[in-house]
């Protein structure tokens, strides 16, 4: 029989085959495959792309960041290729200690490993809705509060610094303002902080 279609795999319950991490549910990469073949998938698999100028699993950007403390460290991912019968994606995910990224000197192979498997399963989640509403959980407790008196514009000052920081860490902002459907001077106080919490939460600027 063929993969069950989205909302049917979104209803399935995960939890009973997920473990605790950083006080949220995680579903383990085999158990995910398992999953997904006992719901019709006939060819389930996920393999590292290394980077084409490294042949590394993996990448690192060109460009180096300073965290608070003067240490210098570069942002580091994963990209995986999962193959689901007739489908197949790419996710490219960062290297992550919890919430944080992973610095040059506690880099180490079980995290790349780790990194890797959390991909393959939001994956999964994303396209085939099988654990989905786990990471909505997540994203939702990772969510800033922002209260909505902060809806008026913000402030030069501000969006100078997310600019620079934007830079720093070799980001389009630009991009990553319009993929939002804004300008820079269109942006608020609110989703201005938006942008520098991710910011801080991945690369550890203050």
């Amino acid at each position: 029989m063929p993969l069950a279609d989205y909302d049917e795999l979104r209803k399935i319950d995960v939890r009973p085959f997920c473990k605790k991490r950083d006080g949220l549910d995680y579903l383990n990469w085999a158990t995910c495959i398992d999953l997904l073949r006992k719901n019709g998938a006939s060819k389930v698999y996920w393999e590292p792309v290394p980077d084409p100028m490294t042949g590394s699993s993996l990448r690192r950007t060109d460009v180096e960041f300073k965290d608070k403390n003067g240490n210098t460290n570069r942002c580091y991912e994963t990209q995986i290729k999962v193959v689901i019968d007739d489908n197949v994606y790419y996710m490219q995910t960062p290297v992550l200690n919890g919430a944080n990224p992973v610095k040059d000197n506690s880099m180490s192979q079980q995290r790349v490993w780790n990194s890797m498997c959390r991909a393959f399963v939001k994956c999964v989640a994303i396209h085939t809705g099988l654990g989905f509403d786990l990471w909505l959980k997540e994203e939702i407790s990772n969510e800033p509060y922002i209260p909505d008196t902060l809806q008026k514009r913000a402030s030069p000052a501000k969006i100078k610094t997310i600019q620079q920081l934007c830079i720093s860490h070799g980001i389009d902002g630009d991009a990553w303002v319009a993929g939002n459907g804004k300008k820079w001077d269109e942006l608020t106080e609110g989703e201005a902080a938006k942008m520098l919490n991710a910011l801080k939460q991945r690369y550890g600027d203050e």
